[in-house]
């Protein structure tokens, strides 16, 4: 199975159903796969040949689910890109990609233009979707609809690919080096698709909302699981709260993937509860760690199932999913959230286990902490021109997450921090999700980020950023005293910081490493000895 050969099924089953919504109005799957093939046809008049790269910088868009699918027609590498990123950092990935065609929107031309002006970045085509290629600075260059025009209507001959070839180069965020770009196959991304499918009942009659970044693959892997079963995509351009809750409402959506950060500010919008959101079946969330009052907000305002989603860009990216097992189901509402806070049991298609530092599975008692290890066949074969790092992150066939977890009796595990997140005070080992759970239940906290900072006597000690609920007048003596209420003493923050919101990357996750910059840039000017 190789992608295109989803949106051939979607044509032939489902050809006359809606497709997509968005600012353009509604587009059938008989649409879809006509300007698809129209797409790869003029990719082809570019130059583009099977493997070659493909980049794409655009928001959730159809011309975004456009050129997933007429990439993988042309057997291209389809490599998206996170259109808030700097003009350096996206020409990094150009470069280092070997991009041959661009397809961007004309609301990033002046980064786009200087990204491609970098040297080293040996682009060949451009195509601007939104307005005309020779406008704002732009010296050359495509339309989008002016290409897509000249084939519209021809058939199309799509190359006949093998399921191991590459599909999909996503670049990670790059918070602790250079990004690297990590490689997906035909068959990473549909054994992915077909499996979401069957875990999630995914069916013709739902309606999925594209909220998070199409770049992300927190939100990406729908475009073809959706698209396999004929399901509607609704295009959303950013996430804003209001938005996306007018979106569920008016187009009643009955599914969709979102990040915690989303979802508590969703739940907290004054607007909330004015929404009929009968429609939604599930909201799934993923992308980061959930705190368990958020786990509640959500499902008593969504009047919905809720199942909390662990992945990686390295794993299609679904590694669990919190879906109750049928006697789970049986306990109380309290019993039940438990299990729907944590991380959850593995994903079909994926072999799990969480060891300690000499490999040896952990105990299923909750206490004892281990890296998860996985495999299976929506892992990544490896990372893009880095045979190293590829060895690296294996070992024995085995990706290694990075994810310290605990595993409980029914096998479902619960993330505790990233490794390099976990804060060591004093010898003692402090996970940030325990201490950031603990904020959450403060009614006036809105978000909160919990880290690591430099500590002369301790080694380092737990601060906390905090962005307080409109109106609120939370000090930080309250936060201290609210935490050393519910935890041990060691694990109380020590730092607590107001901020009007948290720093984020790309994808919408809170940056730890910027909160935590000051302070170990107050630690280097003490080490740097003055020049006089």
């Amino acid at each position: 199975m190789d992608i295109w050969k989803i949106l051939e099924r979607a044509d032939r089953s489902f050809g006359g159903n809606v497709a997509i919504i968005d600012r353009d109005g509604r587009f059938t799957y008989g649409d879809l796969m006509m300007r698809s093939s129209a797409l790869a046809l003029a990719l082809r008049d570019l130059g583009v040949r099977r493997g070659d790269r493909v980049a794409v910088v655009e928001v959730n868009s159809h011309e975004y689910a456009e050129s997933y699918f007429a990439a993988a027609a042309m057997g291209a590498i389809l490599t998206p890109v996170n259109h808030r990123l700097s003009a350096r950092e996206i020409g990094y990935i150009l470069r280092d990609s070997g991009a041959r065609v661009i397809l961007a929107s004309t609301r990033f031309s002046e980064k786009i233009v200087s990204a491609i002006s970098m040297d080293d970045v040996e682009i060949k085509g451009e195509v601007w979707i939104g307005g005309d290629g020779s406008a704002e600075g732009r010296t050359r260059g495509l339309e989008y609809e002016n290409v897509l025009g000249k084939h519209m209507g021809k058939r199309l001959k799509p190359t006949d690919v093998d399921e191991s070839e590459v599909a999909h180069l996503y670049y990670t965020s790059g918070t602790t080096g250079e990004p690297k770009g990590v490689m997906l196959t035909h068959k990473n991304v549909c054994v992915h698709a077909r499996c979401t499918i069957e875990e999630l009942d995914l069916a013709e009659s739902d309606v999925w909302a594209h909220v998070a970044p199409m770049f992300h693959l927190a939100d990406a892997w729908a475009t073809f699981a959706i698209t396999w079963v004929g399901g509607r995509h609704v295009m959303l351009e950013r996430f804003e709260a209001r938005e996306a809750l007018d979106a569920f409402e008016r187009y009643r959506v009955t599914v969709t993937n979102l990040i915690p950060t989303m979802l508590n500010l969703m739940t907290r919008h004054p607007l909330a509860t004015r929404r009929d959101l009968s429609g939604l079946r599930v909201i799934l969330s993923g992308g980061a760690p959930i705190a368990r009052e958020v786990v509640r907000r959500t499902m008593d305002l969504f009047g919905c199932d809720y199942i909390q989603t662990y992945g990686m860009t390295e794993t299609s990216p679904f590694l669990t999913l919190g879906i109750l097992h049928e006697h789970l189901k049986k306990l109380s509402f309290e019993e039940r959230l438990d299990f729907k806070a944590k991380t959850g049991r593995p994903f079909l298609p994926i072999e799990l286990k969480v060891v300690d530092e000499k490999g040896t599975p952990v105990a299923q008692d909750e206490k004892q902490v281990g890296e998860i290890l996985v495999r299976g066949e929506t892992v990544t074969p490896g990372y893009w021109n880095r045979p190293e790092e590829t060895e690296q992150a294996f070992i024995d066939g085995w990706l290694r997450t990075g994810d310290l977890a605990v595993m409980d009796r029914e096998g479902y595990v619960d993330i505790v921090d990233r490794k390099k997140d976990m804060i060591i005070s004093g010898g003692e080992n402090i996970y940030s999700t325990e201490v950031e759970n603990v904020l959450y239940e403060h009614p006036d906290v809105l978000e909160a980020a919990v880290f690591g900072v430099p500590d002369p006597k301790w080694g380092e000690a737990v601060a906390a950023a905090v962005v307080r609920v409109e109106g609120a007048d939370l000090s930080a003596q309250e936060v201290i005293d609210f935490c050393r209420e519910r935890l041990a003493g060691f694990k109380t923050p020590k730092k607590v910081a107001f901020m009007a919101e948290l720093p984020r990357t790309g994808s919408g996750k809170i940056s730890k490493r910027v909160l935590r910059e000051p302070y170990l840039s107050d630690t280097r000017r003490m080490k740097t000895p003055s020049r006089s």
